[in-house]
């Protein structure tokens, strides 16, 4: 039987996601929501759970499930490390607050909401310096029908630029492929 491990308290836990707006998405969107809204609690289910608190580090495993919102991240093992302590709580009772510095989703690493979906072999999210970084033989994007596939995907959160490349090692083409359709990204008044 999985164990249900949820964890409502950790608002910042993640910084890569898929809410957005209205209006047509942009691919790098799709890594902007998770931990941006405070309100929406953070829902994780793993088979297992390690606290390391000496390393600063909890690792979920065995099909693991981050939900917020719309917003939902599969893979098979996450690391999530952490400044602070995942102690009890202090000596007034009062509960612990972690600051998650940095994330590394290990294993079929899939992201979707709504009609965007990334998918990659491993992700890392460095939460100080705002870049998501998705490697593996085949890093896919999709928005509805349009999609854009190469090795390494790097978004920067804060200027949301994004890079993909075909140059990584192991690439079968050595080229990013994408297929658009046409009038599929026109804004949705």
């Amino acid at each position: 039987m999985i164990n249900r491990i949820r964890i409502l308290s950790l608002s910042c836990l993640l910084a890569l996601g898929l809410a957005g707006t209205a209006h047509a998405q942009t691919f790098s969107d799709s890594f902007a929501g998770f931990g941006s809204d405070s309100d929406e609690p953070i829902e994780i289910e793993a088979t297992n759970l390690q606290v390391r608190d000496e390393d600063k580090s909890a690792i979920f495993s065995g099909n693991v499930v981050v939900i917020q919102g719309d917003a939902k991240l599969e893979t098979e093992r996450l690391i999530v490390f952490y400044e602070g302590s995942m102690a009890n709580g202090t000596a007034d009772g009062e509960p612990v607050q972690q600051s998650i510095s940095r994330l590394e989703a290990k294993g079929n690493v899939l992201i979707s909401s709504r009609d965007q979906v990334a998918t990659g072999d491993d992700a890392s999210f460095d939460m100080n310096e705002q870049l998501v970084v998705m490697t593996g033989e085949r890093v896919v994007l999709s928005q509805g029908p349009n999609v854009i596939v190469g090795n390494r995907l790097v978004i920067n959160l804060e200027t949301g630029r994004a890079n993909l490349d075909s140059s990584a090692p192991g690439s079968n083409t050595g080229r990013v492929r994408m297929l658009l359709q046409p009038n599929s990204l026109e804004n949705e008044n």
